[in-house]
């Protein structure tokens, strides 16, 4: 099978991503862009638990978000969303040894697609809403779950690097970034009310 055409499509969708242009003269260096491309696909994130809900004062948005798995395999985790008028399919990797860093694809789709997407999903839709939190340089997002995960609170940073320091408000509270159990993946079949 001559895999060329794929191969072809591959590059000029890099290219329309990055405003390149196939002129030598325009300095755009397709290389340099695939690295790009590819560091924007590696999730770097750290999750923790919340003691307080002082974080609520201090958002600066908030939303309702709903989302579901059509495959909640930890390999591969294939995610529905709905946030406020917004849909999105995310894929997810399995995480490394720290469970703080792996590979996630997004793209944005419209609610007409989103909405039977998730209800084709697997059973045990999430129902949270999110806070996000500036604190310092970095931006925090607390989840409040509701409905089968009432009472579980998370609070979630992506960050550039693993070893990047960042400013830890009072209302933080223990660090769960390797522990599974806390996986959205894993609360949609393992609900946080089962826990107890």
């Amino acid at each position: 099978m001559d895999y060329f055409p794929y191969r072809t499509r591959f590059f000029h969708e890099i290219i329309k991503r990055f405003d390149c242009n196939s002129n030598p003269k325009d300095n755009c260096n397709i290389f340099e862009n695939i690295s790009l491309l590819m560091k924007k696909m590696i999730e770097i994130e750290r999750k923790f638990l919340v003691v307080s809900d002082a974080f609520i004062a201090q958002a600066k948005a908030k939303h309702v978000i709903a989302q579901g798995y059509l495959n909640s395999d930890p390999e591969r985790t294939v995610r529905i969303r709905i946030s406020g008028e917004s849909g999105f399919l995310t894929i997810k990797g399995k995480g490394n040894q720290t469970g703080t860093t792996r590979f996630e694809w997004e793209t944005e789709i419209s609610l007409l697609e989103a909405k039977p997407l998730l209800d084709l999903c697997e059973k045990g839709v999430i129902q949270k809403t999110r806070y996000e939190v500036t604190v310092g340089k970095n931006t925090f997002e607390v989840d409040v779950f509701s409905g089968e995960n009432e009472g579980l609170v998370l609070a979630e940073i992506e960050l550039n690097h693993e070893n990047e320091t960042f400013e830890k408000p009072d209302w933080l509270g223990l660090e769960v970034t390797n522990d599974t159990r806390y996986y959205n993946a894993s609360l949609s079949q393992h609900p946080y009310k089962n826990w107890k």
